[in-house]
């Protein structure tokens, strides 16, 4: 027995009878290799010729003198002359021409020559055929033409093969354009253009970055980091009973590294990871969006478990139903139905967990949102002081640094900034820093970079009349009074005339890190923002448009207090606030109620207006000071404030010792946009 298994070892593959063996796979390639050989073939048989060779005499004994010649064609062939016979139709008929359809297996006829012969130059041609011709008439003489030929294959060359060379690269490219870059070459991308295009990262192309490379994001993190683990660890969930979630949606302002967390899964997860962005999914073609979520979901399904990174969904993943044509069809709700579907429908699959990003989820579908789809929804905010400097201390590895920057004091300067605007603003201090020459970055110099992103370019070459820097410094001055003396407006650092940016004059502040803000806030803010132009009607007797962006915002302070946060005594606590967007056309109230509105938003800009011009009437011999000494020197600080009207009485509060803080070292650049006030 042990003997017959040993001898059944080498087996070898038979096939199976009735079946047919696999056929190679079809390429669009060797359609157009078939047309173009056949093409040329038959061009090919076309201009060939067969033509027999004769001598001289025999074409004037048989053939010139008894009349069967219908014309001569004589052309140039490298050193010699061809003179191509051409018999006359009724005379092929005759015997002494059956060799002609015994050579070929095709009719003759006389439209092609049937014999040639060969001379030195065309004179002498023409002689020999005057000479044959001496004792004929001259009107049944047999002409000669002559003619300008060129060798067959160039012509074939020029006149067929080029065209044809020129036509396929023309159609190959058209077909790599209508493909995208999918799927193999040529006239192989029409077929393939349903095709996802997801970029696959797995073992082989594995992404560096880590959650260590993700500075802030605590939260988001761990909600994140658990979706790893349960890919790595799923014993660990399910053994209590706990399922993996289906999907996680990052929300968050732009910049705040959305796109960075889901690259750090990347590089953590030990799992196969398809990225793509929501408009890959978008074609000019119908049906091709459906047909490639299809082919991502098939993708994955072989490389389960595995997860899936949507970026900026909100491309495929609008509410439906809306700004769609009647009758028309909807390419991007098509393929949101079948991403609805793959993600949860009747074929529901284990081990695939989609992760998406966008900053607009407001404009997001329900059905996307519901669970089972996205389970979670992780919000990426801003960064909170402690995030910052966790951010500063990443972006800063690669700068070359001097000694003693205080990564801290670098956080408490930049409230609001996002991750984004915080690497944005490293690479903006060493381009500085490079500029002037320096071997390291300085504090100086990221004092300068934030000048140049929040106000912009500075020109000082700008050209500006007395009276337009006269009304620019009582207006700047306007502004640094009021919120000076106000409790809640932000603290001011530096006030300057120098123009930057869009702004002509400019003024930092730095605000508090609120979590919510009360009516007396908005209120000192919304007075400190008129205070340029109450300085102006004031001082001046006059005012001009360089309120615009203060305008802008107290009017939309105004509106959000009294329609939105509920803050208006006449209108109630009542918020017409639509966060979903899905009143954009009508509005929630009645055009008495937007009357109100409209009168109440006016009240309360004017008596914060009126608040200005009092306020600033009382310490007119100071605003007076302080914008002289701004016309003399173009900037101020917050030490020419404390000279001139003293101390404020708010100390207390601890934005202000950070005010002080940040006061101390700040630069004759540092300056914000009148607008960000």
């Amino acid at each position: 027995m042990k003997e017959n298994l040993d001898k059944k070892k080498p087996l070898k593959k038979v096939p199976i009878k009735g079946m047919m063996p696999k056929p190679p796979k079809f390429n669009i390639m060797w359609v157009y290799g078939v047309i173009i050989l056949a093409i040329l073939g038959v061009q090919f048989f076309m201009s060939s010729n067969n033509a027999r060779l004769i001598t001289y005499q025999k074409f004037e004994n048989e053939m010139l003198k008894p009349g069967d010649v219908d014309k001569i064609v004589a052309y140039k062939q490298e050193e010699l002359v061809v003179a191509e016979i051409y018999i006359k139709k009724e005379k092929l008929k005759e015997a002494k021409y059956k060799d002609l359809k015994e050579k070929n297996n095709f009719s003759i006829s006389g439209t092609t020559p049937q014999y040639y012969f060969t001379d030195g130059s065309f004179e002498s041609l023409q002689s020999r055929l005057n000479k044959s011709q001496e004792e004929v008439p001259n009107e049944s003489r047999v002409s000669l033409s002559y003619e300008s030929r060129t060798s067959p294959f160039s012509s074939l060359f020029w006149s067929f093969i080029v065209p044809i060379v020129i036509f396929a690269l023309v159609w190959i490219f058209i077909m790599r354009r209508m493909g995208g870059g999918a799927g193999g070459g040529g006239g192989g991308q029409l077929f393939n253009i349903g095709k996802s295009k997801a970029t696959l990262f797995d073992k082989a192309s594995q992404v560096n970055l880590t959650f260590n490379d993700v500075a802030g994001l605590t939260e988001a993190k761990q909600e994140v980091m658990e979706i790893v683990d349960f890919l790595k660890n799923p014993e660990k969930y399910t053994n209590l009973g706990g399922k993996i979630p289906k999907g996680a949606l990052l929300v968050g302002s732009p910049g705040t590294g959305k796109t960075l967390l889901a690259k750090a899964v990347a590089g953590e997860a030990q799992v196969p990871f398809f990225s793509l962005s929501g408009s890959d999914f978008v074609e000019m073609f119908v049906g091709v969006g459906a047909s490639r979520v299809r082919d991502l979901f098939k993708q994955a399904k072989e490389k389960a478990p595995c997860i899936i990174f949507i970026d900026e969904i909100d491309a495929i993943g609008r509410a439906r139903g809306k700004n769609s044509m009647m009758g028309g069809n909807d390419e991007r709700e098509n393929t949101l139905n079948q991403l609805l579907v793959e993600m949860d429908g009747f074929g529901t699959d284990s081990g695939i967990i989609i992760m998406a990003a966008t900053n607009r989820a407001d404009v997001l579908d329900n059905a996307l949102l519901r669970p089972g789809r996205f389970d979670r929804q992780i919000y990426v905010d801003m960064p909170d002081i402690n995030e910052r400097n966790e951010i500063f201390k990443v972006h800063l590895k690669p700068i070359k640094l001097e000694e003693g920057i205080d990564i801290n004091f670098l956080a408490k300067q930049t409230p609001g900034f996002s991750g984004a605007d915080i690497a944005n603003l490293c690479n903006e201090a060493a381009l500085i820093a490079a500029r002037k020459g320096n071997e390291s970055v300085t504090k100086q110099d990221f004092l300068d970079a934030v000048d140049r992103i929040i106000g912009g370019l500075e020109k000082k070459n700008k050209i500006i009349t007395k009276e337009e820097k006269r009304a620019i410094a009582f207006h700047e001055a306007g502004h640094a009074t009021i919120s000076w003396l106000l409790k809640h407006a932000h603290p001011l650092i530096k006030v300057t005339i120098v123009p930057r940016g869009q702004s002509l004059g400019a003024a930092w502040y730095l605000p508090e890190e609120r979590s919510i803000t009360t009516t007396e806030q908005i209120l000192d803010e919304m007075c400190s923002a008129l205070g340029g132009r109450a300085a102006e009607k004031l001082i001046l007797g006059r005012i001009s448009t360089g309120a615009l962006s203060d305008l802008e915002k107290v009017t939309k302070q105004a509106y959000a207090m009294v329609s939105i946060y509920g803050l208006n005594d006449k209108i109630g606590n009542m918020s017409y606030y639509d966060s979903r967007g899905q009143e954009s056309f009508t509005k929630p109230y009645s055009e008495v109620t937007a009357r109100i509105i409209d009168e109440e938003v006016s009240k309360l800009i004017e008596s914060q207006y009126a608040r200005a011009l009092s306020v600033l009437e009382e310490n007119k011999e100071n605003l007076t000071l302080l914008a002289e000494k701004l016309l003399s020197t173009e900037v101020i600080f917050k030490e020419d404030l404390e000279a001139i009207f003293g101390k404020r009485p708010f100390d207390e509060n601890t934005t202000e010792l950070l005010a002080q803080e940040v006061a101390s070292s700040v630069s004759n650049t540092t300056t914000q946009e009148i607008s960000n006030n």
